[in-house]
């Protein structure tokens, strides 16, 4: 980041609440802690300062997270492409996620880094590294990184004692609300942001598209994918395919803020779909798994796991992954892809931004040189990327889906003013994230018949158990698709071989988890629908048509609704107390109407009578007799 605000945590109320100890709950609905970490050359990654204090040693019994964190926080010692400066404090943000050792089951925490790099000729060494990280169970990368903006120069303002100062403030904020905007109040400022859907949120029906892209629909709606791939943009078809079948994908970048941004990217990719996949957008040889990655044998098939990496031994000790990425420029201030000449493609004679030419993309032109350094690049592999950093893709998968011409046509270049590039890049990955969108949601469309609600037709009861959802086949919907086709949309950037992407799609591990997330949604909708429609019914009008035997069908289906309200209404809800009342009132109705023989036989039962009886009407006892009741 090049530009940090300068926020004051002093004055106001926003004082008092910052001197209040933070309440723990509170606190934790947000972030599991607050760190510094320090470089220590004699002892490597230190925690310096930590709040809550034992939040890192205590967590999982001494289960070494606070070494797994001290570790990921800083640029990997062994990588290959360190950024170079001449002033003397370089600034960077990036994240990383590691397990959780204090979870029962297999969770994740995510950690945010402020690191700085400061360079002193009087320091021993010359310089000196710290990093401030926020750890969370939670990823909202907008909301931390914006954090992390105030808390990282505060901390090297004013020291630690910030830590607890921003806890404070964050445990003061209101629980989380997530796929909701929020404005969260830090010291004199206000955070602004729409948080990301929660993962049991199965987001929007796969045959809507949403009319707003710029809502986050997945994880990581705030990455700059133009910007993590502005040089392989003719290849983000092919990724997005990788992602979509849950294919392993290594990331290679210099450094690991470029790493961690493209590995978000890639997630962000697929939105809405629920990317089940275990992806680390810093892995380090640090991690725990990558002792059990690196045993495997060769031909042992990788597991689907998405690695963004810096340290450029992940070539030779994770050989067996099939599809490796590399990303980004060694001079992170230069992302800008520049042809021979100097001169920025796209740019008018006045300076102005103009449109992202094709042409200028490698891939995209012929010529003898380009075709000898793509076999040679093809040759060579990854492991070309030991003698220099080159954005490539190497990959054994066969895509079906071409790239949209149409979309990097409306790509705009920047040029070289990097207030017009922070703003260009804004609408590059607008029209981006745009397209993708669509483009998943245009390819999960098929499924929808299998996730369609129904509600009561005008006329019929709402009183009888909803239909099921269809059952669903891979090999029957397989089958229908091929004599559908696969649209009009999908049609136009799909190959002839398109069917073997749902194929993959089916056998991978992104569509059991996604598919049963909306099925079960769409069963608790349908149900929702149906209790509706049993609110809204005018039951005397429904029965009046209705001959005697159906009438104690509905009366028994009425009741059956009633006890099963009574016992939500238990927890105390307005919306199934009122439903109660709504009910009662439709069990009289369909008791009233029912033959006396027939009144008179259900009353037996003590149960069902008190269910009848109402301050207003008068019910027949067991024996015949009328009695006046009260409820």
């Amino acid at each position: 980041m090049n530009r940090i605000p300068s926020v004051s945590l002093r004055g106001g109320a926003d004082a008092d609440a910052a001197a209040a100890p933070p309440d723990p709950a509170a606190l934790a609905r947000w972030a599991r802690a607050f760190c510094v970490i320090r470089f220590d050359l004699e002892r490597g990654q230190l925690v310096e300062a930590c709040f809550p204090p034992d939040a890192l040693t205590a967590a999982g019994g001494g289960g070494g997270l606070d070494r797994l964190v001290a570790f990921s926080s800083f640029p990997d010692s062994m990588s290959h492409h360190l950024p170079r400066h001449r002033s003397s404090v370089h600034d960077s943000l990036f994240s990383f996620r590691v397990p959780d050792p204090s979870s029962p089951r297999r969770a994740f925490l995510y950690g945010f880094v402020f690191n700085r790099q400061r360079q002193d000729e009087r320091l021993p060494r010359g310089g000196e590294q710290k990093s401030v990280v926020i750890l969370s169970h939670a990823p909202y990368s907008s909301l931390f990184r914006l954090l992390l903006q105030i808390l990282g120069p505060l901390c090297f303002d004013v020291g630690p004692s910030a830590l607890a100062m921003v806890a404070s403030h964050v445990a003061a904020w209101p629980a989380p609300a997530p796929g909701k905007p929020m404005e969260l109040p830090i010291g004199s400022a206000a955070l602004r942001v729409h948080l990301p859907p929660a993962a049991d949120d199965p987001g929007p029906p796969p045959a809507l598209l949403p009319a707003n892209p710029s809502v986050p629909y997945g994880l990581f709606h705030d990455a700059d994918l133009f910007a993590a791939f502005r040089g392989l943009l003719l290849h983000l078809w092919t990724l997005w395919e990788l992602m979509v079948v849950g294919e392993p994908v290594l990331v290679v970048a210099p450094s690991p803020a470029q790493c961690s941004e493209a590995v978000a990217g890639l997630v962000s990719l697929v939105a809405p779909l629920l990317y089940s996949v275990d992806f680390r957008p810093y892995f380090t040889i640090h991690d725990p798994d990558f002792a059990r990655l690196n045993v495997l044998a060769e031909g042992e098939v990788f597991p689907p796991m998405v690695l963004g990496v810096t340290n450029l031994f992940f070539l030779k000790s994770l050989k067996s992954i099939p599809n490796v990425v590399s990303v980004g420029s060694p001079n992170p201030n230069s992302t800008r892809v520049l042809p021979v000449g100097g001169q920025t493609p796209g740019i008018g004679t006045n300076g102005t931004p103009g449109k992202l030419k094709l042409d200028k993309l490698a891939i995209n032109k012929f010529s003898p040189t380009s075709l000898l350094n793509s076999i040679k690049l093809r040759r060579e592999g990854p492991l070309s990327l030991m003698t220099e950093h080159k954005e490539a893709l190497w990959s054994t998968y066969a895509p079906t889906t071409k790239p949209d011409t149409s979309v990097l046509n409306r790509l705009v270049d920047a040029g070289v003013s990097p207030r017009i590039e922070e703003s260009m890049s804004v609408v590059n990955n607008e029209i981006l994230r745009r397209h993708f969108l669509e483009l998943t949601t245009n390819f999960l469309a098929p499924f929808g018949p299998y996730l369609r609600t129904t509600t009561p037709s005008e006329g019929t009861s709402p009183f009888v158990d909803p239909p099921l959802l269809p059952p669903f086949h891979a090999d029957e919907f397989v089958n229908g698709l091929a004599a559908r086709g696969p649209g009009k949309f999908l049609s136009k950037r799909m190959r002839s071989n398109w069917l073997d992407l749902y194929r993959r799609f089916l056998e991978g591990p992104n569509f059991m988890p996604w598919f049963r997330q909306r099925r079960a949604a769409a069963e608790q909708e349908q149900q929702r629908l149906w209790r509706q429609a049993r609110m809204n019914v005018d039951i005397e009008k429904l029965v009046s048509k209705m001959s005697e035997l159906e009438r104690i069908d509905s009366f028994n289906a009425v009741e059956r609704y009633l006890l099963r309200e009574m016992e939500n209404s238990g927890r105390g809800s307005a919306d199934s107390i009122a439903a109660c009342q709504k009910l009662k009132g439709d069990l009289r109705a369909a008791f009233s109407v029912l033959p006396k023989d027939m009144q008179q036989l259900l009353l037996s039962n003590p149960k069902r009578a008190v269910l009848l009886q109402g301050s207003q009407e008068k019910a027949p006892g067991a024996n015949g007799i009328v009695t006046q009741t009260s409820l």
